[in-house]
């Protein structure tokens, strides 16, 4: 097996990416403390194309080193946009008919193996910060929940991690369709 070559993966131009279509999804972070994972979500948000990054409360934005440093640039690329409250950002996502969605463990919901997600809809996923998770006041606000299934003792994803796994499984359901 040979490497393929950064130039032989074709990918779009940082202006190309501004026009192509986008996967109708956007993420919102909830008061995410670490500038690094705020740039691994913009990284995952790039490759899966994701439409909106919105960041809320304590999280980073950009210009920062250290969201550059894990986002390798994709936070100029991705459209993102910075709310004091996560409470009024959801619920501004809401009124524009986005399902709004914490990713989080809480009574009652969806295991993310047996989450569907629908063609037609726009997303927002919310994830929340490394120690408390999505505020109770926004996962009230919400949809509904996903959870990760897990099997080992911590029952705890880095949050960057769970952003890759739940954008992937999303990318994945509704590149079928």
């Amino acid at each position: 097996m040979r490497k393929i070559t950064n130039e032989e993966l074709g990918r779009p131009t940082p202006e190309e990416y501004a026009v192509m279509a986008k996967m109708p999804v956007t993420v919102v972070l909830d008061n995410v403390r670490s500038a690094q994972n705020v740039g691994a979500f913009f990284r995952t948000g790039d490759a899966f194309a994701v439409e909106h990054v919105a960041l809320c409360g304590i999280t980073a934005t950009p210009p920062a080193r250290e969201i550059h440093k894990t986002a390798l640039g994709a936070e100029l690329t991705v459209p993102w946009s910075y709310h004091a409250s996560t409470r009024e950002c959801v619920d501004r996502f809401r009124a524009e008919g986005y399902e709004v969605w914490a990713v989080e463990q809480v009574e009652g919901s969806v295991s993310l193996d047996r989450f569907v997600p629908r063609p037609g809809t726009r997303y927002a996923l919310v994830f929340g910060n490394e120690v408390e998770g999505v505020q109770q006041e926004v996962v009230d606000r919400c949809h509904g929940a996903i959870e990760i299934p897990q099997a080992g003792v911590k029952h705890s994803i880095n949050v960057s991690v769970s952003g890759g796994v739940v954008l992937w499984r999303f990318f994945e359901e509704l590149s079928r369709k």
